[in-house]
């Protein structure tokens, strides 16, 4: 039988960062996943970094590629039809975001935690988790063709939306809220350079595009679609295409194409359960919330998740107290429903929900408001940049 602190399971970003930052305040986790580290490491997500986000990681001593890659953004475009209007983000809040790959932090922390020797235990199937609201609850799991047992003083629930964390709960203990999008995005990754040095959300009448990047050498594009639709239905041609013709005119003799590396299709969806914790469990990041991409909320909510939980433990074992880690929900919530808010109104206004006159009307006036009132631009920023954790 095996024996932590701190059991983790799920080691993506959460995970392997709230593991850091715990190692770095002498408290012992094991960390449990059960995918092989070259998979979670090859998943392709988002990468626009809230200043708070960018701090945590470098607080826990992973920020030195980030912040020698990392593209600093001071603004990004909004189109509308032909019109564009840009948010200066750095003249509306002072702050910016960066732009590092989410698959690049992964592999930070990954290297991070196998340099520490700390434990990892990859391909650990059929966890289990087990007295959830004693003093010492435990996991079982199966790994190397055996059924092993951690016992923890707490557990955190970083193994996403279809992990097991959120499904231990009794039914009866937490409540979900969703809403579901009629479309999904669907992504192409390619190593070209992006068409423009910052990113461009555009709502046009054949649906959303986004042109996003990862590095100055590689694009990631994004394309409104309906869920019916397969990812073998699109060839390259057919998305470089589809995208010209949302492009705003002025971009599209800058747009460079390629074969793509990956393409995919996600549904867009807003998530979220409460409460986010349950005796010794915490539910961190997708466990607990989804929101839509627009925005790039997934992976800063998911830190700020870690952030809280993270104090809460430190106090816990600095000083005996528990009033961080009771309060763990309610000020992670308090941060989580402010962000689908603001991931749900961006949705609105750039996507293509119906064919009805009366909603392209607002949103055109909507956008008309944004580009002629700093106040609402300025809100906007405030937003998009992260909200500071005073609020």
């Amino acid at each position: 039988m095996q024996a932590t602190q701190v059991a983790i399971v799920g080691a993506g970003p959460s995970g392997l960062l709230l593991a850091q930052l715990l190692q770095g305040q002498g408290i012992d986790s094991v960390v449990l996943e059960r995918h092989n580290r070259e998979y979670v490491e090859a998943r392709i997500r988002a990468g626009v970094l809230e200043s708070t986000t960018v701090e945590l990681l470098r607080e826990a001593g992973i920020g030195e590629r980030l912040l020698r890659e990392g593209l600093v953004h001071d603004g990004f475009e909004l189109a509308f039809g032909e019109r564009l209007h840009r948010i200066d983000l750095r003249a509306l809040t002072g702050r910016q975001v960066l732009v590092y790959g989410q698959t690049e932090i992964q592999k930070d922390l990954g290297d991070a935690r196998a340099a520490s020797g700390a434990p990892v235990v990859w391909e650990a199937t059929d966890v289990r988790l087990e007295s959830l609201e004693a003093p010492h609850p435990w996991l079982t799991y199966s790994h190397a063709g055996r059924r092993r047992e951690l016992r923890c003083e707490f557990i955190a629930g970083c193994d996403g939306y279809h992990g097991v964390c959120r499904a231990s709960v009794p039914s009866e203990r937490i409540t979900c809220y969703e809403r579901v999008c009629p479309f999904g995005w669907l992504g192409l990754l390619a190593d070209v350079p992006p068409v423009s040095e910052e990113l461009i959300y555009i709502n046009h009448e054949r649906g959303f595009s986004l042109c996003s990047m990862r590095s100055r050498t590689r694009s990631r594009y994004y394309l409104q679609c309906p869920l019916t639709d397969k990812v073998d239905e699109w060839t390259d041609e057919r998305f470089w295409s589809e995208l010209r013709l949302r492009l705003p005119p002025r971009y599209v003799e800058r747009l460079t194409t390629a074969a793509s590396i990956e393409k995919s299709i996600a549904p867009l969806r807003s998530f979220v359960a409460e409460p986010m914790s349950f005796g010794r469990l915490f539910l961190v990041g997708d466990a607990a919330h989804i929101v839509p991409p627009t925005g790039a909320k997934g992976l800063n909510l998911a830190a700020a998740d870690v952030r809280v939980l993270y104090h809460g433990l430190a106090e816990y074992y600095r000083t005996g107290r528990e009033t961080l880690l009771q309060e763990y929900s309610a000020r992670a919530l308090g941060r989580v429903w402010k962000a689908v808010r603001f991931s749900w109104w961006l949705t609105s206004l750039t996507h293509k929900f119906t064919d009805e006159p009366f909603t392209d009307k607002l949103q055109a006036a909507e956008f008309d408001y944004l580009a002629h009132s700093r106040a609402a631009s300025e809100a906007l920023a405030e937003n998009y940049v992260g909200l500071s954790f005073s609020e």
